[in-house]
């Protein structure tokens, strides 16, 4: 992992430009798995460096929350990159590629909250090194860039009964829940609309057959009438702080 510099430092001179983080979607985040959302940014270099010395500068973008001196101090509230690599364009100029690295882990400090699904600033951390070793100057830079971090949400579906004689009735029911960042389990996720969809045997799509409103344990229940051979999922399409849960597809016979 890096460390990120004393926010208190000189200008380096160095310009980090085009971040593109997670390919600009929202960071989706569970309760155990370490997530790595892709990231990419151009480095320009100041008078006196040159890409074919790369140990001799560093600069990457990173995630925080609150004020940028206090998450790059305590580690808290900041999210920087596992590993990135930088491509030469030319002397002063550099392509990098790489990951951040968010690790729900209760031994780490990403997202120890469920407050912290929430829009992260990105700021920028810059270091120069002069040609002995010793560190000549080191930033780290706001930006007006943003992130959005969500819960991870999951969705289960049964349909019954299996098989079911053409014109009864199919029970679907389900259940769905979302990370809880604080306890690192998944919670009843109650009150939200979901959709019950449906694809026929021999079709490649998924058609909403209705809607239906999660109970306060985050129970799903609705019903169907059996008219052809196919399978039911329900769908949550998320919100500003929970991420999309599609459940697996579950097969009815229709005889």
């Amino acid at each position: 992992m890096l460390n990120a510099p004393a926010a208190n430092a000189a200008d380096t001179g160095i310009t980090v430009s085009d971040i593109v983080i997670n390919k600009g979607k929202p960071i989706v985040v569970g309760t155990s798995q370490v997530v790595e959302p892709p990231i990419s940014f151009n480095i320009a270099l100041p008078t006196g460096y040159s890409t074919a010395d790369p140990s001799r500068y560093d600069a990457y973008p990173f995630l925080y929350r609150g004020t940028i001196t206090t998450a790059a101090d305590t580690g808290e509230n900041f999210i920087q990159p596992g590993s990135y690599t930088c491509y030469e364009i030319d002397s002063k100029h550099a392509r990098c590629e790489g990951n951040l690295y968010i690790d729900p882990h209760p031994s780490q400090e990403h997202v120890d909250s469920n407050s912290d699904a929430t829009t992260w600033k990105v700021g920028v951390s810059l270091r120069l090194w002069k040609a002995d070793g010793g560190l000549k100057t080191e930033e780290l830079e706001t930006r007006s860039k943003t992130a959005q971090l969500k819960r991870a949400a999951k969705a289960t579906v049964n349909a019954s009964p299996e098989p079911v004689a053409k014109g009864r009735t199919i029970t679907v029911t389900g259940k769905l829940t979302r990370a809880n960042w604080s306890t690192k389990t998944y919670d009843a996720y109650g009150g939200r609309t979901v959709s019950l969809q449906f694809r026929a045997k021999g079709t490649d799509t998924f058609t909403t057959v209705k809607k239906v409103t999660t109970s306060s344990t985050g129970g799903l229940k609705t019903t169907v009438t059996a008219s052809t051979d196919g399978s039911y999922r329900w769908v949550y399409y998320g919100n500003s702080t929970t991420g999309r849960a599609t459940s697996a597809a579950d097969y009815v016979d229709v005889l």
